[in-house]
C-alpha cells in the first residue's frame, strides 16, 4: 500500500513538472542582422515582452552576426521563432524545418519596400547606367548572402538581368548588412552600396546627418514584406498561442500600435503561408538560368540541359 501511494505521488510529481515545462516552455525568437544588436533589440523587446505576457511562454530575443546564424539556429532548434527576410525565410523553409505563419503589414498600406542601391550624394553616379559602366574602378558593398534586398534583388535585377557579376565587375566588393552598408557610403567608405528603402528610414530617424550624404540611384520592383516563420515540429498548443498573439496584435491598442511603428512603421501582422515566397523562388531561379547562360565554360550541351532543368524548376512553382 504504502509502495503504491509513493508511486502515485511520483506520478502525480512527474506529471506536474512534465506540465509546469509545457507551461514555461523556452522560445528563443530570431531576428536577422539588419543592423546593429543594440538598435534591434530595442526596437524588438517591447513585443517580446508582450508575447511572454500574453502566451504565458518564457520568449529570448536570438541574435547573431549574419542571417546564416539565425537559419542554422533554426535548424538546429536553438531558434523556434523568426523574422526572416524572404530570402532567408526560403532557406529556413528548405532546410531548417521551417514554416511562414505571417507577414508584416505596413502601417500605410502598401504591400512592401524596395531595395535600392546608394551612393553619397556627392558621387558623380547618378544612375545605375553609371555604376555599370565605371564598375571596375568602383567599391562595392553588397549585402549578407541571405539578404532579400541587400543581395537576392540586385543579384537579378541589376547584375543577372545585365549579364554581369558583381564579383568581377567592382575593383573591390565586401558584405554587410543595411546599416553598416548605408554608414560606409556615407562616410565614403565604399563608393556604392545595396540597401532598402525601410533600412533607409531608420537612418534618416537616428541619424539624419548621415542619411543628408546618401543619395539613391537604383529601385527595385516592389518586394514582398517580410515573414514570420516558425518550426514546423513545434507542439500545436505553443504553435496557436503564437499565431493568435502575432495575429491579434496592435489591432486595437495604442501602445502596441506604437511598438510596431518603431519596429519598421508596421500596422500589425497579417496571416500568411509559404506561398508568400513564390517570387522569391522565381527571383532566385531567373538568376541561376541567367549565370548558365553565360557561363563560357560549358558545353552547349552541358548549357541546355542544366537550363532546361532552371526551366523544369520555375515550371513547377504555380
Amino acid at each position: 500500500m504504502i509502495k503504491k501511494t509513493i508511486a502515485a505521488l511520483a506520478f502525480g510529481l512527474s506529471a506536474s513538472l512534465v506540465s509546469a515545462s509545457a507551461l514555461a516552455q523556452d522560445i528563443n525568437f530570431g531576428i536577422i542582422s539588419t543592423e546593429a544588436s543594440q538598435n534591434l533589440k530595442a526596437d524588438w523587446q517591447p513585443l517580446l515582452d508582450d508575447m511572454s505576457k500574453q502566451t504565458g511562454l518564457k520568449i529570448t530575443a536570438f541574435f547573431a552576426s549574419d542571417y546564416a546564424g539565425i537559419i542554422e539556429g533554426m535548424r538546429f532548434n536553438k531558434v523556434q521563432v523568426a523574422w526572416l527576410g524572404n530570402k532567408s525565410a526560403m532557406e529556413a523553409v528548405d532546410r531548417a524545418s521551417g514554416e511562414i505563419f505571417a507577414q508584416m503589414v505596413n502601417a500605410d498600406g502598401t504591400q512592401g519596400y524596395y531595395s535600392h542601391l546608394i551612393v553619397h550624394r556627392d558621387s558623380p553616379l547618378n544612375t545605375l547606367s553609371d555604376v555599370l559602366k565605371q564598375g571596375k574602378s568602383l567599391s562595392f558593398g553588397n549585402g549578407d548572402p541571405n539578404s532579400t534586398s541587400g543581395f537576392l534583388v540586385p543579384g537579378f535585377y541589376v547584375f543577372a538581368q545585365n549579364k554581369v557579376d558583381a564579383k568581377t565587375l567592382f575593383k573591390v566588393v565586401r558584405s554587410a548588412n543595411h546599416e553598416t552598408n548605408a554608414l560606409a557610403v556615407a562616410n565614403k567608405q565604399v563608393d556604392v552600396a545595396t540597401n532598402n528603402s525601410e533600412n533607409l528610414e531608420k537612418i534618416q530617424e537616428r541619424q539624419p546627418e548621415k542619411f543628408k550624404d546618401i543619395k539613391i540611384v537604383w529601385t527595385s520592383p516592389l518586394i514582398p514584406l517580410d515573414p514570420l516563420v516558425i518550426r514546423k515540429d513545434m507542439n500545436e498548443a505553443t504553435k496557436a498561442k503564437i499565431k493568435n498573439f502575432f495575429y491579434n496584435y496592435a489591432k486595437t491598442n495604442a501602445r502596441e500600435k506604437e511598438i510596431v511603428m518603431k519596429i519598421s512603421k508596421l500596422s500589425g501582422f497579417k496571416v500568411s503561408t509559404n506561398d508568400q515566397l513564390k517570387p522569391i523562388r522565381q527571383l532566385e531561379l531567373f538568376s541561376k538560368r541567367n549565370k548558365i547562360e553565360g557561363d563560357t565554360t560549358l558545353s552547349d550541351t552541358e548549357r541546355k540541359t542544366r537550363m532546361l532543368d532552371v526551366d523544369q524548376q520555375l515550371a513547377a512553382i504555380k
